[in-house]
């Protein structure tokens, strides 16, 4: 059985709250080439196609940040905390500091994270994209993201997540408070690429209002030390939405602690949670949450798990329903790969390895709503990569 406990429980101590400053940089195309790839492979791309703004922070240093869309604000945290008094508003409204001690490390040795804020009626046609980048070893990276789209307003965000080649150890904490207003739709999708001793905490909390959307993907392919994260959604206005989906795999030595709650406090509100995960050697556990506080919602999870190489695989599905009325389900498995339909792909000309990859690579391949076609492309790719890897 898992130790969790063990696992999951890091000491602060082990971890500096001060780094160096980086320069800022003007261009893109002026980003160290080392940086620069390992950007490239979690989706930011500093060519800037099909990108309507940037934001990346290195440490604690905001390196690059603009935007290219009126109506779309990008900036480092404390910047907006300079611009925007009413921001207080929002900052530590959904996520208390005391929640627990990587909060508060955050609340008290913070450094920085990003705003972005799209207007009331404005539509995104391409995402925004921004990167939390970890360079010096042993470094705790503390930041506090707020992303606000206002009322009736659309805005796609590509987060992704990475540490340089070089490092050997280090932690991030990222708190992220989300606020989707009236009629709006937020798509957000994260891809972690940390490193074989990074342990990483995001705390995230979204609040959602009437006729809004939430369209959540998580990535995760590459090993990482740890990983412990179960942002919740509270949909509070009627006819609001949410949307999960999650691709994990937990290779030799990463252990991955993963899932998400979805609170329907509304009639009409619709939730759905759906999870991928393969255990090649590491540990899964998958949790899926939903809670039902009035009549009138629907909400379904999914969750399915493979185990290769000895891995540990864990599901957990939650259904809470506090009034009848609510409809409300789950579906979970986890298992290893069937025989007979490595026999079928056998009889139809593959080998072995090729008959086990083709199941693997389709097993992860989740249809993700919202990727623009160059990251779904990138992302077929590294799947690819990953299920060579796991044979």
């Amino acid at each position: 059985m898992l130790k969790r406990d063990k696992v999951f429980d890091i000491s602060l101590e082990d971890y500096k709250v001060d780094a160096k400053d980086h320069a800022y940089v003007e261009k893109l195309s002026q980003i160290e080439s080392t940086d620069a790839k390992q950007l490239l492979d979690v989706g930011v791309d500093t060519a800037e196609h099909d990108r309507i703004g940037t934001f990346i922070q290195k440490d604690k240093s905001v390196i690059h940040c603009k935007t290219r869309q009126d109506g779309i604000e990008i900036m480092g945290i404390s910047q907006a905390q300079e611009k925007h008094g009413w921001l207080s508003d929002y900052m530590w409204k959904s996520i208390s500091p005391d929640t627990d001690k990587f909060t508060l490390q955050a609340k008290e040795k913070p450094t920085e994270g990003y705003f972005i804020h799209a207007l009331a009626g404005v539509k995104t046609k391409y995402p925004v994209q921004s990167c939390l980048y970890i360079a010096q070893d042993g470094f705790s990276q503390n930041v506090h993201n707020i992303v606000i789209a206002e009322k009736d307003s659309e805005l796609h965000i590509i987060t992704g997540c990475a540490t340089a080649p070089h490092l050997a150890t280090g932690l991030h904490v990222g708190i992220s408070e989300f606020y989707v207003k009236e009629g709006a739709k937020l798509v957000f999708t994260m891809i972690h690429d940390w490193g074989k001793k990074v342990n990483v905490r995001p705390r995230t909390v979204t609040q959602v209002e009437e006729g809004g959307v939430i369209i959540s993907n998580y990535i995760s392919l590459r090993p990482v030390g740890s990983l412990q994260m179960f942002p919740t959604t509270h949909l509070n206005g009627k006819r609001a939405v949410a949307r999960f989906n999650s691709v994990l795999v937990a290779s030799q030595g990463s252990f991955l602690d993963v899932g998400s709650r979805i609170v329907l406090n509304a009639p009409e509100t619709r939730a759905e949670i759906i999870s991928r995960g393969i255990a090649s050697g590491g540990s899964i556990i998958a949790r899926g949450d939903l809670v039902g506080k009035v009549a009138g919602i629907k909400a379904h999870l999914e969750c399915k798990g493979l185990i290769l190489n000895d891995g540990f695989m864990q599901a957990i599905p939650e259904l809470t329903a506090h009034v009848p009325g609510v409809e409300m389900s789950h579906e979970a498995a986890v298992g290893k790969i069937d025989q007979q339909e490595i026999e079928y792909l056998m009889a139809r000309g593959l080998d072995k390895e090729e008959a086990i990859s083709t199941i693997v690579r389709g097993f992860l391949n989740v249809d993700i709503e919202g990727l623009p076609v160059g990251l779904k492309k990138k992302l077929d790719k590294a799947i690819s990569e990953t299920q060579r890897d796991m044979m």
